[in-house]
């Protein structure tokens, strides 16, 4: 796909200046796989987010770390992240599940008013 069809991407509170925080080599690897989505593409290690909402998946960034960039990419206007976080324990916290269900909400409820 061109660059000009490209979707664009929506940032939710801080999840880009969160990316912007990750380690050089996680925040490149968060960049492509961002790219890809936006191109259609399905990003090269991912996992859907149900207890955040339908169509939400999380983007695994092994680089320096565990990073997770939470999103959804189903609606025709543009690609929503709605959190990014450097992730320090097996399981994801309910307080990172709690953000980006609540970013995602806000979202949803923004795009029904318009």
């Amino acid at each position: 796909m061109d660059i000009m069809r490209r979707k664009p991407i929506l940032w939710s509170g801080t999840s880009r200046e969160d990316i912007r925080a990750f380690t050089g080599q996680a925040r490149q690897r968060a960049g492509r796989e961002l790219a890809r989505v936006q191109e259609g593409l399905a990003p090269t290690d991912f996992k859907p987010m149900a207890s955040v909402g339908i169509g939400v998946f999380e983007i695994r960034v092994h680089a320096e770390g565990a990073f997770r960039v939470i999103y959804a990419a189903k609606f025709a206007e543009a690609i929503y992240v709605f959190h990014a976080f450097q992730k320090k324990s097996r399981k994801t916290s309910k307080d990172d599940i709690r953000l980006a269900r609540n970013r995602y909400r806000a979202m949803l409820k923004e795009r029904k008013a318009r």
